[in-house]
C-alpha cells in the first residue's frame, strides 16, 4: 500500500528496538504512529520525545480485554488503523524441552504467538471489511530453521508466527489487505532487559544473549519498504540463510526418499 495513503499505524512494542524504528520509519513517511508497550517508563520517555505524529497506548499483548480498549482510544484519536504490527515478544529462556519450566514455555507461547493473534483478531477484519491495510508480524530467523540450543520454545512460537502468516497473506489478499512477515537476524535491541523484566530471567539466558549486528533502523526502513511493495518476507540478515537452506535440504531429501520407495 502507498504510505502517504495510510490513515494510522499501530505498533506492539513500539517504546524500543525493532518496534520502535518501524514506528519512527512509518512515521518519516507521515503515518500517524500508535505506540503501544507494557513498559509504561519507556513508554512515557518515547513519547515526550515526539509530538503530533506519535501517541502512546500502554497494552500487554496477552490481554484481550486490553487490545479492545487500546484499539478504541487509538482510532479514537488518530482514526481507523490500516496499518497493525505486531513486534512485541521476549526472548529465548536457556533451556530444553525436557529441563524448561511449563510456566515460561506457556507465557512464550502466550507473548510470543498468541500475542500476534490477538493483534490479528482485533485488526484483521476491520482491515478486511475496509478493503485496504497491511499487516506485519514479527518473526525471527529461528521461524525459518532449526531450533538453535536453549532456544525451543522461542522457536516454536516464531515458527507459528512464519506460519500464520502466510495463511494470513492467503485469506487477506483478495480484499486488498497484505501481511508481511518480518524474520529478523541479531539486532542490536533491548531485547535482554525487556526479556529479564518480564520473565525475571531465572536461568541468566537473557543476560547470554549475544549482541545484535546491525541498527534497528535498518530493519525498520526494511518494513516500511515492504508495505509499500506488499512483500511476504522481510528479512534483516541474508548470511544466515545456509541455517535455512540447510532444513529445507532435509525436507526436500525426506520427499525424495519417500518418492523412491
Amino acid at each position: 500500500m502507498e504510505l502517504n495513503k495510510a490513515r494510522h499505524a499501530f505498533v506492539t512494542g513500539g517504546a524500543s528496538g525493532i518496534g520502535f524504528a518501524i514506528a519512527d520509519a512509518l512515521a518519516a513517511k507521515g503515518v500517524p504512529v500508535t505506540i503501544a508497550d507494557n513498559d509504561t517508563e519507556a513508554l512515557a520517555h518515547v513519547i515526550a520525545d515526539r509530538s503530533g505524529k506519535f501517541r502512546g497506548q500502554a497494552l500487554d499483548v496477552r490481554d484481550r480485554d486490553g487490545w479492545i480498549a487500546a484499539r478504541a482510544a487509538s482510532e479514537a484519536a488518530f482514526g481507523p488503523v490500516d496499518i497493525l504490527v505486531n513486534n512485541a515478544g521476549i526472548g529465548p529462556d536457556g533451556r530444553g524441552f525436557a529441563d524448561m519450566d511449563p510456566k515460561s514455555f506457556d507465557r512464550m507461547i502466550a507473548i510470543n504467538l498468541v500475542g500476534v493473534f490477538n493483534g490479528v483478531s482485533t485488526f484483521a477484519a476491520a482491515l478486511r471489511e475496509q478493503g485496504r491495510g497491511h499487516i506485519v508480524n514479527v518473526s525471527s530467523t529461528a521461524g525459518l530453521t532449526f531450533s538453535p540450543q536453549g532456544a525451543g520454545a522461542y522457536t516454536v512460537a516464531k515458527h507459528g508466527v512464519v506460519s500464520m502468516s502466510e495463511t494470513l497473506r492467503t485469506e487477506l489478499a483478495p480484499y486488498g489487505v497484505g501481511v508481511s512477515v518480518l524474520c529478523p537476524g541479531l539486532v542490536d535491541t533491548n531485547l535482554p532487559r525487556s526479556t529479564a523484566r518480564i520473565s525475571g530471567d531465572p536461568t541468566g539466558a537473557a543476560a547470554r544473549m549475544p549482541e545484535g549486528s546491525i541498527d534497528p533502523a535498518i530493519a525498520g526502513k526494511l518494513v516500511a519498504r515492504a508495505i509499500e511493495r506488499n512483500e511476504p518476507y522481510v528479512l534483516t540478515h541474508p548470511e544466515y540463510w545456509p541455517g535455512v537452506e540447510m532444513r529445507l535440504r532435509a525436507i526436500e531429501a525426506a520427499f525424495h526418499a519417500q518418492s523412491e520407495n
